[in-house]
């Protein structure tokens, strides 16, 4: 499935440099640039899968005559995990800027330390029907949210693609999600090869939502 899996920090751009700030300690701090880099990365990835979706040429009237023009047939469905992919999902939006949007919110329930199970409180979705689906996230860790999210946005239609997208991978959750999803193509601004015990990304950056928007308060 390795032509299914795009890591775009295997070359160096400007997105293994904006990865490096999201993982540096003393430059995360700075909320504003952390969700701006993650805006980022939502941008480059959102122009990468642009150049795989369907086209057509279109007749064009400029002030001066008229221009054959390559364009998209069909806009995307954007969706993305509330909180922490937010960012990620501005900078997608950017750039498919009148596509439909899915919202989700979702979240582990610890049984104890270590173990937990997903529970998905929202889904807002339009029909998916025949649709391509840009579902982000920017930290794919187990995979289990994810898996989670998508088997719930099927019962609003079937997707005729689906596009992944996150900042920072693990080995591990891409692994799951492609046994999961193997239709899925996955975008990653850098993968990381393990997981912790409690099963966060590691070296990961720590908690992107709270580095996004402040740190939760604990119930």
């Amino acid at each position: 499935m390795k032509e299914k899996l795009h890591n775009l920090s295997e070359q160096h751009s400007l997105i293994s440099n904006w990865i490096s700030e999201l993982r540096n300690v003393h430059i995360q701090q700075d909320r504003m640039r952390f969700r701006r880099n993650l805006e980022r990365i939502g941008e480059v990835i959102g122009y990468e899968i642009s150049k795989t979706m369907p086209s057509e040429k279109q007749e064009i009237h400029t002030p001066l005559g008229k221009h054959l023009s390559q364009t998209l047939i069909a806009q995307p469905v954007l969706a993305t995990i509330l909180r922490a992919g937010l960012p990620l999902h501005q900078g997608l939006l950017n750039y498919f800027d009148r596509a439909d949007n899915a919202f989700l919110a979702a979240y582990r329930k610890h049984t104890d330390e270590v173990h937990f199970e997903i529970e998905l409180e929202y889904l807002s979705c339009p029909d998916l029907s025949g649709r391509t689906i840009i579902l982000c996230d920017p930290m794919l860790a187990t995979g289990a949210s994810l898996v989670k999210c998508w088997e719930q946005m099927q019962s609003a239609g079937s997707a005729d693609k689906l596009h992944i997208v996150c900042a920072i991978a693990s080995l591990p959750g891409v692994e799951y999600v492609q046994k999961h999803i193997p239709e899925a193509e996955i975008w990653c601004g850098d993968i990381d090869p393990e997981l912790t015990d409690k099963g966060y990304i590691h070296p990961g950056l720590g908690d992107a939502g709270d580095l996004a928007f402040g740190q939760k308060a604990q119930h």
